[in-house]
């Protein structure tokens, strides 16, 4: 008996050994499971390492692996979506801003550093980066009401018009602010607004006048040859310049919609000048003012169509001559500047305000000095396009009783396929 009872007391020495060395190596092994996942948790290894032989315990460590391998799955998905997010709000033109209930700044995109002219809008508070009180009622007004508001301003320092659309978080409390700029929208509606009232202003004076001149010669007018003749002459003058305006509208539409197609060839930049000056010439002469020619005969050859880069040259010394007094003059030149020539047309008259710099190469548009002048406003317009369809570009500058200078670029031969 006593052999069996030593037998069995051996037995559960062993196994009570075994457990205890199985305990501890369990223990261990979740130690190193446990130091491994904050290890992953702080991104300082990869899932794909994780073990999945804890003895004992291999189902277990197998389904936290594929636990943890579907949610890295997921981070990544998420972190690619937000890289995206990320980029597309990077590149919005529309300011989008993020408030906390506090209201302080969680997130801003470039757009509205860019629209408020400041820097690291996150971390301040709402009414520090809207500066605008219109803007900050709306977005506290939404806050109180916990409805969607918008708000336009323009800001006249910086000649702007801004468009605030504020969404409240009815949740957390915290509020999504969009802002559009809305600028080019308000300028081309003042565009479509002046074209309109310009072109009626310049309908209603020759077509008031041949109603007047039909009606006195049906009164008794055309009884009296010498009267009815001079009457007819007029009309002739009011038709011709309403044919004149239809002509250029015309033109400008076709040269707009790239229906006028230009036929480019090399040719020297100073040939430009001087054919425009001699067509020119006769009148500037009437108009008492002196035309010279500042440039070089071996000028660099630009690649253009020559009769309409002529029509250009021609429009803007008519436009100089008729906004310069007698004695004065009218300077043209050219100069090579890397891959373009820029003409300039340049005259000593009234200059333009600055008020009007921005807008005298639209359809009919006129500044209040050029009211009393003639001319149906199209020049210009029919100039900016065909320098731009050159690959060009035109602009002025002026001040105001000491002149204008047109300038306007043309790449040169070389430069062109």
């Amino acid at each position: 008996m006593n052999w069996l009872l030593i037998v069995l007391i051996g037995i559960l020495a062993v196994a009570w050994a075994w457990l205890g060395w199985r305990h501890i190596t369990l223990r261990r092994s979740l130690k190193r499971f446990a130091a491994f996942l904050r290890a992953v948790e702080n991104g300082q290894k990869p899932i794909g390492e994780l073990l999945v032989d804890l003895p004992g315990l291999e189902d277990f460590s197998h389904s936290v692996k594929t636990m943890a391998l579907a949610l890295s799955v997921r981070t990544s998905v998420v972190e690619a979506e937000r890289v995206r997010l990320a980029a597309v709000l990077d590149r919005m033109t529309d300011g989008v801003l993020i408030a906390d209930a506090g209201g302080q700044v969680q997130f801003a995109n470039p757009a509205i550093e860019r629209l408020f002219d400041i820097q690291k809008a996150v971390g301040r508070r709402v009414v520090e980066v809207l500066h605008q009180p219109q803007l900050i009622e709306a977005w506290q007004s939404s806050r109180e009401t916990g409805e969607t508001r918008e708000e336009s301003v323009e800001l006249p320092a910086r000649r702007r018009f801004l468009q605030l659309v504020v969404l409240p978080d009815r949740q957390a409390g915290g509020s999504l602010l969009l802002v559009q700029d809305l600028t080019r929208v308000r300028r081309l509606e003042t565009v479509r607004r002046d074209f309109v009232s310009n072109i009626s202003h310049e309908l209603r004076t020759p077509l008031a006048s041949l109603k007047a001149l039909t009606e006195t010669l049906r009164d008794g007018a055309l009884e009296d040859p010498k009267a009815a003749s001079r009457f007819l002459s007029r009309i002739e003058t009011e038709v011709d310049a309403l044919t004149q305006m239809a002509t250029e509208l015309l033109e400008l539409s076709r040269i707009e919609s790239g229906q006028v197609p230009l036929e480019l060839k090399a040719v020297p930049a100073a040939a430009l000048l001087l054919s425009a000056a001699e067509r020119m010439r006769a009148q500037v002469e009437r108009a008492g003012l002196v035309l010279r020619l500042d440039t070089v005969q071996d000028m660099t050859e630009v690649q253009a169509d020559p009769p309409r880069l002529e029509q250009v040259l021609v429009n803007l010394i008519h436009n100089a001559v008729k906004f310069t007094r007698p004695g004065g003059e009218v300077l043209l030149a050219a100069q090579t500047e890397a891959e373009f020539v820029r003409f300039s047309v340049r005259d000593t008259g009234e200059g333009i305000p600055a008020d009007d710099l921005e807008r005298i190469f639209e359809r009919f548009y006129k500044a209040d000095r050029a009211r009393s002048g003639g001319g149906t406003g199209l020049g210009l317009s029919v100039s900016r396009h065909l320098v731009e369809a050159h690959g060009g570009r035109i602009w002025a500058e002026s001040t105001e009783g000491q002149g204008s200078t047109f300038y306007f670029t043309i790449p040169i031969a070389s430069s062109k396929p």
